[in-house]
Order: structure tokens, then sequence, then C-alpha cells
């Protein structure tokens, strides 16, 4: 089990502790010891995640690399740097720097992050592998390299799910919509499962002390189902519904596909617009920092 972006190795951890309960002797630990993997670009979150692994009872976890992923060429992963399962929340609204992009296939070429990480995981993934990972909404209805990354994504694997995450569930670091993709390498698409996960009741956001708790995914769990009958047991509801890969070839591979079970809502709430109308500053006020800093950088180079 790999973690390309991990962190602080907080989707180790609790992959760790759900493996561990099929653990019956020394010699399926021994398994488990060797089957963790994950790499961290940052010095402190990597030794940070190191420590956690460690508290976790992951003896040596010098299988966590501090590096950066996305710039080992595609070409230079050999079969031994397969796996079974990628789980991962990689970096989106990023750039990498110049040159990382090369070691990429010309037709998905692209200096951002996320879309970076999408093709290195369908990559790495063994036949038959699986992949569960959190992508923005920008990702879903992005075009140009996006179309053709979705394009080979939905040709080369099972993209079966989709839950679409509400507004604030990784605030304040970010009011970006989120998704959870999971998929599955080796038979193509025939169509995807939307679940649109709701806030519980009575809460309108999610903030940092009232994050998002795993119980308000009981609901997605009891609808679940098998993969190995084809998710058979599926039904159709107010939050959930499937799209086939017609439908979505139609729209030119675009995955931001809304349910059909609920029209358009919008909030007038003045809280609401007040907090939008704050986030939309700020994250204009940021571009406008980010264009500074690469003006003065280039007027830099250029004395």
């Amino acid at each position: 089990m790999l973690d390309p972006a991990t962190g602080t190795g907080g989707f180790l951890v609790c992959a760790i502790e759900h493996l561990r309960k099929q653990v019956h002797n020394s010699a399926d630990e021994a398994v488990l010891q060797a089957s963790i993997r994950g790499v961290e670009k940052k010095q402190l979150p990597h030794m940070l995640c190191v420590t956690n692994l460690l508290l976790h009872g992951i003896e040596v976890p010098s299988a966590i690399r501090h590096d950066n992923t996305l710039a080992r060429p595609l070409r230079d992963h050999t079969a031994a740097d397969r796996v079974d399962v990628v789980l991962t929340n990689p970096p989106f609204g990023g750039i990498e720097e110049p040159g990382i992009e090369q070691g990429y296939p010309a037709d998905v070429r692209t200096k951002e992050t996320a879309d970076l990480f999408l093709v290195l995981i369908k990559h790495i993934l063994k036949a038959h592998g699986r992949a569960a990972l959190v992508l923005p909404d920008g990702t879903l209805f992005g075009e140009g390299v996006k179309t053709r990354i979705k394009e080979q994504l939905l040709a080369e694997c099972n993209l079966h799910t989709i839950v679409r995450l509400p507004n604030g569930v990784f605030a304040p670091y970010t009011g970006i919509k989120t998704n959870l993709l999971f998929f599955t390498k080796g038979t193509p698409t025939k169509h995807v499962w939307y679940y649109e996960h709701p806030y519980p009741p009575g809460v309108k956001n999610y903030n940092k002390t009232k994050p998002i708790r795993i119980e308000e995914f009981d609901a997605e769990k009891a609808w679940w189902g098998s993969e190995a009958d084809g998710f058979a047991a599926r039904v159709e509801n107010e939050r959930a519904w499937k799209v086939s890969i017609d439908a979505i070839r139609a729209a030119n591979w675009n995955l931001d596909q809304k349910n059909p079970h609920v029209g358009e809502t919008e909030s007038h709430d003045p809280e609401h617009l007040l907090a939008d109308y704050a986030r939309l500053q700020a994250e204009a006020q940021a571009l406008r920092d980010e264009l500074k800093q690469i003006l003065a950088k280039s007027l830099a180079s250029q004395r």
C-alpha cells in the first residue's frame, strides 16, 4: 500500500489500523510491516510521518521516503515499484517546478500537481490494483490535458465511484470543493456511480473546530455493496445516481455530473453569502500576491 503524498501519515495509519485486524501471527505481522510505503516531499511532515508510524507499530519505517514522488520519470518505475493499493490526498492547486513534466508522456504533460499524481497513480498500480484519492472539482470538469488524462483513466481503469463532498471539508486550509475517487485498474469503466455526501442535520458548514466525522459515512458504507459482483446491490436514491460511459464521453469526459434527483439550489442565507464573499476575496488576494511574486522573480532574473 502506497501513499505517494503522505504528509504526516494519516492515511497510512488508518490503513495500518484496518489491516492489523487481519494479523493473527508473526508471519502476518511481517507482511504488514513490509507492505506500507509512503513518500513525502517536505522535511517536517516526513519526519512526523516516520514518528507516527513508529507509534503505530511499524518498527522500521524505512519505506517512507523523503522525496518528490513526481520528480521520478514515469518510465523509471519498474515492476517492483508497482503496488496493490494507493490511498492519498495529493496536493491540489499546486504547480510543479519546471522540468518535472518532462518525465511524463507528451499527451498528458502538465505542471499541475494533482493531474500528474493522477497519471502516476494509474501507472503505478498493479493489474487489479485499487486506488482511492481526494481530488478537487477542477479535475472533474477541467478540459485540455485534464480531458486526456480522464479519457485514459476511464479506458484503463474502472472508475466505479465518486463521492462528492460538501463545502468546507478542508477548511480553513482551502475552500475548494473536493471529491473521493475510487477506481480499479485493468478493466474499462462502463458507468460511474455518484454519491452526494450531505451535511449532517443542523450543520451548514465544516470548520477546524467542527470537522467532518467518520461516522457521517455510515450511509455510504451501508449503500456501498461489493465490487466482486459489480456493486449489484446498489440502488439509486436522492443521494446516489449512475452515469453511463456513453454519457460521459458525450460530455467530453466531464466527470462533474450533477445529482439528477435535486434541482439547482442556491443559498441566500446572509451568513453563507458573506462567508462566500470573504472566501472569494481571500482567494483573489492570494492570486494577486502569487502574481506579484512571479513578476518580481521574472524581473530579478532579467537584471
